[in-house]
């Protein structure tokens, strides 16, 4: 069966405190009812300082989820690994796993905005060097045993559920991202198709005996909307979708490579480019999907619109999905 996904990533440039305080609410009862339905992830990330309120702090969000649900695993893609203190990252996840007996996936990456890194006063330039900090310093905390950090003894309690630690990937789109999973032994998570920097991390792998794998993303992984009506939806909510996407357009530079880029500057380009889809349930099976990733509450959406795109995908197409 295919991977489903919800994201969320609370987005809201208009929001009030009460009405984000609803959206989050909202955002928790899908992921309960994507749980009870069988949906296989809920998917959410990291950023700092966004004026449309975009999601700072995922771990917070993710314990949440995992109170409110029983199956479901939450995948915090990506972390911004160099913005995090490492011995308080490692107690944090660590608690996540006991919580949620080994559902939390956590991709470290190492973002690609220099206004967050001086938001908390972090070096940009240094930033491939704390982030091998990072990951170091989680699979050794992770132990439950003593290790030397920054010139000193010491030991990060409790252990974690998962054995030998939780699920911790190094996600990017460089070779040296690929050059650090592999030297490290853990799973790379590129952040788009690329068949080059996979091979290159392979390559890596035999070159420092290290065993691992790949997780990564189709050619085509478009972030999908149900609705009855497609052009009703796109003529009364388009503006959503095309405010995630300019969003995320203004922060990313020519040389990145991500699995969620657009050029679209209004919204008929965006639907017609095809990186953001509403679509029937009919037209979502007729996808054929490796992975059918929902993004009900995109760039500001009304909740009650979200709700309806949910109920369409998991009582009209995941069922369907089930028993192919």
């Amino acid at each position: 069966m295919s991977v489903t996904v919800v994201r969320f990533n609370l987005v809201d440039p208009g929001a009030t405190p009460a009405s984000l305080s609803d959206r989050y609410k909202a955002a928790l009862e899908m992921a309960a009812y994507a749980d009870d339905r069988g949906m296989t992830t809920v998917q959410t990330e990291e950023h700092h300082g966004a004026a449309n309120n975009w999601l700072p702090s995922p771990f917070t969000f993710a314990g949440a989820v995992f109170g409110a649900t029983r199956n479901i695993a939450v995948t915090v893609s990506a972390i911004i690994g160099p913005l995090h203190d490492p011995l308080r990252l490692a107690e944090d996840i660590a608690v996540l796993d006991l919580l949620s007996g080994g559902r939390l996936v956590t991709v470290a990456g190492i973002g690609y905005r220099p206004e967050e890194y001086a938001l908390f006063d972090v070096d940009w330039k240094g930033r491939g060097r704390l982030q091998d900090e990072l990951l170091e310093t989680l699979l050794k905390a992770w132990t439950g045993e003593e290790f030397e950090y920054r010139g000193r003894t010491v030991r990060v309690t409790p252990r974690p559920f998962s054995d030998p630690h939780p699920l911790l990937l190094v996600g990017g789109s460089s070779k040296a991202a690929a050059r650090r999973a592999a030297r490290l032994g853990l799973p790379f998570f590129p952040s788009a198709h690329l068949p080059d920097v996979e091979a290159y991390y392979k390559e890596r792998l035999v070159e420092y005996g290290t065993e691992g794998w790949t997780m990564m993303p189709a050619a085509v992984t478009p972030l999908l909307h149900l609705a009855e009506d497609p052009d009703r939806a796109w003529a009364e909510h388009g503006r959503h979708f095309l405010h995630e996407a300019r969003t995320y357009a203004s922060w990313q530079s020519s040389d990145i490579r991500s699995a969620v880029k657009s050029a679209a500057t209004t919204v008929e380009e965006l639907r017609t480019e095809g990186v953001y889809r509403i679509v029937t349930p009919d037209e979502c099976l007729a996808q054929g999907l490796d992975s059918y990733v929902l993004h009900p509450l995109s760039g500001g959406m009304p909740v009650d619109e979200g709700w309806r795109s949910m109920h369409l995908f998991c009582e009209n197409v995941l069922p369907r999905l089930k028993s192919l």
